[in-house]
């Protein structure tokens, strides 16, 4: 394999009706350098798929990780979302909430497992997402735990429906979730009121540890802005990989 090959990256979007939500919903499928169907990978499953992907960077990020700091190569999808319904499909009280869970688990999941030769043990599956995609990669490991056990939060908005449906559980020593927050972030602004992301993120860690999930978690100077998400995502990825 010459080099031009091995350092080629390929960006697919695929559309994918969705029964759950009675629509399509596009997805980014980013596949790495040296790219094989013969091969497995694990495999980076990204809310609000488009900002990932534009805003965060996050092919660039990867090929990065993959050929300097020799991180095994792994396949990204972007699963992307209507802004005007993203807090009616992310957040726990939102009335499509149920409906983008079973899309995401029932749906898209066997989709990419079909095309795509991604593992599928849930400690080879990621779940990433910022603020309320946090909240819902969360919430989709709750309700499918053995389809998801590895969560990757920026400035996860847990609002107290999910820190609530969090304190309901026994046992999370299944889970493991990597969590960084800004210090910045202690007023910000919402479509639902203005809240306090250190403190719900704080709450949320210890409600976790308590529960018995291994915890990653880190606070830095930041505002709720992919210009620090960006900058933060390769350690959180790296703590996976």
């Amino acid at each position: 394999m010459n080099d031009s090959v091995f350092l080629k990256r390929t960006i697919v979007k695929k559309n994918l009706w969705s029964e759950s939500l009675q629509e399509e919903r596009k997805l980014r499928i980013y596949l790495p350098p040296g790219y094989n169907e013969v091969l497995s990978y694990p495999v980076v499953y990204c809310q609000d798929g488009e900002e990932f992907f534009n805003f965060g960077r996050i092919a660039t990020l990867a090929g990065q990780l993959i050929l300097e700091e020799d991180v095994e190569p792994f396949i990204i999808v972007g699963v992307e979302v209507d802004v005007k319904v993203r807090t009616q499909e992310y957040a726990p009280f939102g009335n499509r909430f149920e409906q983008y869970l079973s899309c995401f688990a029932e749906e898209i999941i066997p989709f990419i497992e079909h095309n795509y030769p991604v593992r599928r043990t849930p400690d080879e599956r990621i779940l990433a997402g910022d603020s309320l995609g946090g909240s819902v990669s969360l919430h989709l490991a709750l309700a499918y735990p053995s389809i998801f056990n590895r969560i990757l939060s920026l400035s996860g908005a847990f609002y107290p429906e999910t820190r609530e449906m969090i304190e309901d559980e026994e046992d999370l020593s299944w889970l493991t979730i990597n969590m960084v927050v800004g210090l910045q972030e202690t007023e910000y602004k919402t479509d639902t009121g203005v809240y306090d992301f250190v403190d719900m993120n704080r709450k949320t860690k210890a409600l976790l540890e308590e529960r018995g999930a291994t915890v990653s978690y880190r606070e830095k100077d930041g505002v709720h802005l992919w210009g620090f998400w960006q900058k933060e995502l390769p350690e959180s990825l790296l703590y996976f990989f």
